[in-house]
């Protein structure tokens, strides 16, 4: 309880002055609507409907996108560190593609796969593929050679040395990996939905700030923040759970 009161205190803090100026008058409703405001548009939202599907959407473009990227990821990214030639080719690749602006790929997408939901998928796929990739590359990288050679020594070949060397050493860099995608994938599919969906949390936002509802915008907003966190917490719990030798 502890540790949850030291996460929470600060942003409570804001909300808590948040509403108490607007209460004072010293915060222009129409560009700062109150915390009040926003939860009543929640609950309003949430009656009708509304939310609870642009929730939906957004993660389940956000999960298509981070499963079919991060599974090949993980594959290709050890491949890549127990095999240099094929490192050779594919990590110049796989750098030019994550220092692009992933939006700016989208048109391309677009005119070759539709307007439709494959487009966004391939997008946030590609996202969640390089950071994954990177950070699996990096994990065998950092391995200490002397596990593999004292392995060898005694006998480990293949599947053996993989599942008793290579996995558990690597672990932790892979799941670092897997959480920075994860919250890449849920920021792909919200920057996507801005500009071509009409559904998800970030649809909500383009149009709460085309008809001027900042109380809809600045929930979708923190709803958006919000989503970061728990998936980010909650891969952390799954990490302890299954690497309790990480430090």
């Amino acid at each position: 309880m502890t540790q949850l009161a030291w996460k929470l205190w600060l942003p409570v803090s804001v909300l808590i002055l948040w509403q108490a100026l607007a209460w004072a008058g010293a915060a222009d409703p129409l560009f700062f609507p109150p915390p009040s405001k926003m939860l009543a548009s929640a609950a309003q939202m949430t009656l009708s409907g509304e939310l609870p599907g642009h929730v939906r959407a957004t993660l389940a473009r956000m999960a298509a996108g981070f499963l079919a990227g991060a599974a090949p990821g993980l594959g290709i990214g050890l491949l890549m560190g127990v095999a240099p030639r094929v490192r050779q080719t594919l990590e110049p690749i796989i750098s030019a593609i994550y220092s692009t602006p992933k939006l700016s790929l989208f048109p391309m997408l677009m005119l070759l796969l539709g307007v439709g939901e494959a487009a966004r998928t391939v997008l946030i796929a590609a996202a969640s593929f390089t950071i994954t990739a990177m950070h699996a590359l990096d994990a065998v990288r950092n391995l200490e050679r002397v596990f593999v050679e004292m392995a060898v020594n005694y006998g480990a070949r293949r599947m053996a040395l993989f599942r008793s060397v290579y996995l558990p050493a690597c672990l932790p860099y892979v799941f670092t990996g897997l959480r920075l995608a994860l919250g890449r994938s849920l920021v792909v599919a919200v920057t996507v939905e801005l500009v071509s969906s009409s559904n998800g949390l970030g649809s909500m936002i383009w149009m709460s700030w085309q008809t001027l509802t900042t109380d809809r915008l600045y929930l979708a907003v923190f709803l958006t923040a919000a989503l970061g966190g728990l998936l980010h917490y909650g891969l952390r719990h799954l990490e302890k759970r299954l690497i309790p030798w990480k430090a």
